[in-house]
């Protein structure tokens, strides 16, 4: 549930391209994007439930824009993204990126608005990494910390990690990785990756 938050949360970030990115704070551009995702499932949500291919386009549009998606597979893969090759590499990162956009797109449906509150940010934007600190309400009331691990990428902020209770994404599956990775070796592991995929929306550009 934790893991679904964190993918849930990430909805957050999907603000349209623009030059002037970096002007605005990582803060504006999370806050100013929350109400464009939910103008994208507002009215749609029975309809996006029952069609999974269009949940999956909606997300993708959503996540592809704002995740670093190499700075995160370079980082859950290791020292093993040394000893792969470029091809390797691109298929690890895109097979991790699918399985972002399973966990999210369930999770998204479920999202309200009214739910998420930004907090503050930590870090030095002008160093190009930032934290920024959020929390999101559930239906009995608790509220759960989330963190978005961002930096400043080809001109704009990208999230790169998010945090839930202190449970950090990408820590999570460098620790997952990391063990299939020994077992299976690099090939093994994308093989595995790649198989739900077959079949399913969601973009793989890099």
């Amino acid at each position: 549930m934790k893991l679904g938050l964190a993918m849930l949360a990430i909805g957050a970030l999907a603000a349209p391209p623009s030059l002037a990115a970096p002007e605005r704070s990582p803060e504006e551009v999370i806050r100013d994007a929350s109400t464009l995702t939910m103008d994208a499932i507002e009215g749609r949500r029975d309809e996006l439930a029952e069609d999974r291919d269009a949940l999956f386009e909606i997300v993708d549009e959503v996540l592809l824009p704002r995740w670093d998606r190499r700075a995160t597979g370079q980082a859950v893969m290791g020292r093993y993204w040394r000893d792969a090759t470029e091809e390797q590499r691109d298929a690890f990162i895109d097979g991790l990126y699918r399985k972002l956009l399973d966990s999210y797109a369930e999770g998204i449906l479920e999202y309200e608005p009214g739910q998420f509150r930004i907090i503050g940010t930590r870090g030095e934007p002008e160093e190009g990494r930032v934290t920024v600190d959020s929390e999101v309400m559930l239906d009995d009331g608790t509220t759960v910390p989330i963190s978005y691990r961002m930096r400043l990428h080809e001109g704009s902020w990208k999230v790169f990690d998010v945090i839930v209770e202190g449970i950090s994404y990408l820590t999570n599956y460098r620790s997952q990785y990391a063990s299939e990775f020994r077992s299976k070796g690099v090939q093994g592991v994308i093989d595995e990756l790649q198989e739900p995929a077959e079949g399913s929306s969601g973009g793989s550009g890099s």
